[in-house]
């Protein structure tokens, strides 16, 4: 994990990193996992998510935990406070030397800065600004909530997916992970890497927005067609699918497993491995339709076969033969052979503690460039002096900088 490890598709690519928590962060992690110049620019305290844990047991720097390490990875950290005139200055010097910036201030503050879009464009006609906030920028359609702070559990509430997540249809259920920021930093990533192939033609830059609450709402695209054309207002439906059977979750001995045995090929091969043959046939289970409106019948039935067997017995007889998969939580995961050999684990130094720690590794595989992770998440202000040695300061007026409080 250095900078000598092979570098991505993205190399030579600079990004401006001013983001902070979470769906910031793992957008602009992305750019850096598949080769990126991530320049963070932090405040003189730091992201705030450095001090947010988990922390190692025998961590005894605690400049950052898990949290930082695991989004903040392959980046470069540049202290800089932006409310002084030479932070702001060294700023736009910085965008004048890169081709993308990412922020996720709410709307405005980058405005009351001096170094919103407009400004900064004029600087750098190529720069592609990608922000990511609850509710969008005026810029792209102004919401009348556009002025609310929103973090990932908002998001989740209004962008739709709450209302078709749980047990029952009266308790809407969080989705486990930050999707309402992942969803939506995916989405800026892709954003920004079309405006980067425009302006390679172009040579004219532009803003990319990305709401939060939009980017749950494309995750849920099923609930606006169901709602269109059927009708139909959607909600949770616990761990079936809404119109395919058996497609979800089923018990086992010591645990849960995933099935989607809907088609008829799939569904014939499943009850031949259970034992029951005559379930292909039964007219309850007939035709797709069939197991749709039994599939109260039939999810006792494919249970009844289920709950004899541990997952793993369940691995050897249904494995690679009809659509399976057990329910593996992290420790599962760690032992995986799959996710071993995917490099899905990755162990990365972490400053104050003797040991390794992993966090989840990059999925997008590239034959020729393969990215990867390069570096441990960086220390607060640890390539400040590296960075603007490379815009042409000289050491004493970095220092300078230093003792004015601009920079770290």
């Amino acid at each position: 994990m250095n900078d000598a490890a092979a570098t991505g598709a993205l190399q030579g690519l600079r990004v401006i990193d001013l983001t902070q928590m979470l769906a910031g962060p793992f957008c602009t992690m992305m750019l850096g996992d598949q080769g990126a110049e991530v320049i963070k620019i932090e405040p003189l305290i730091g992201d705030g998510t450095r001090e947010m844990g988990p922390f190692a047991a025998d961590d005894s720097l605690k400049a950052f935990g898990g949290y930082f390490q695991s989004v903040n990875r392959n980046k470069l950290s540049l202290a800089l406070d932006l409310k002084q005139p030479q932070g702001r200055e060294l700023f736009i010097r910085l965008v004048e030397t890169a081709q993308v910036v990412v922020e996720n201030y709410r709307a405005g503050v980058m405005e009351r800065l001096g170094l919103d879009y407009e400004t900064l464009s004029a600087r750098n006609p190529r720069l592609v600004y990608a922000s990511i906030r609850g509710f969008g920028d005026p810029r792209t359609g102004k919401s009348p909530y556009v002025d609310w702070p929103a973090f990932d559990v908002v998001a989740q509430a209004m962008g739709g997916i709450m209302a078709i997540t749980g047990p029952d249809a009266q308790t809407p259920t969080k989705i486990g992970p930050g999707i309402g920021d992942i969803v939506p930093a995916i989405m800026a990533a892709y954003g920004i890497m079309a405006a980067l192939w425009r302006a390679e033609r172009s040579g004219d830059g532009q803003y990319v927005d990305v709401a939060m609450a939009d980017g749950v709402l494309s995750l849920c695209e099923r609930i606006l067609h169901q709602f269109s054309y059927e009708g139909k207002v959607p909600r949770p439906e616990g761990n079936r699918h809404p119109f395919l059977a058996p497609f979800g979750l089923v018990p086992a001995k010591d645990g849960v497993v995933a099935l989607a045995c809907h088609n008829d090929e799939f569904w014939a091969e499943l009850t031949r491995l259970m034992g029951r043959p005559e379930f292909a046939a039964d007219p309850r289970f007939q035709t797709r339709e069939s197991r749709l409106a039994n599939q109260d019948a039939l999810y006792a039935a494919v249970s009844d076969f289920t709950l004899r067997h541990t997952r793993r017995e369940l691995m050897a007889m249904l494995g690679g033969r009809v659509p399976f998969g057990p329910v593996f939580d992290v420790s599962d995961i760690a032992a995986d052979p799959h996710f071993q050999v995917r490099e899905m684990v990755v162990a990365l130094d972490h400053p104050g503690s003797r040991s390794k720690h992993v966090v989840a590794g990059v999925p997008v595989r590239m034959s020729r460039t393969p990215g990867g992770i390069r570096r441990r998440a960086p220390l607060l202000g640890e390539h400040t002096d590296q960075v603007l040695a490379g815009l042409g300061l000289s050491t004493a007026a970095i220092g300078q900088l230093r003792s004015a409080g601009v920079i770290k």
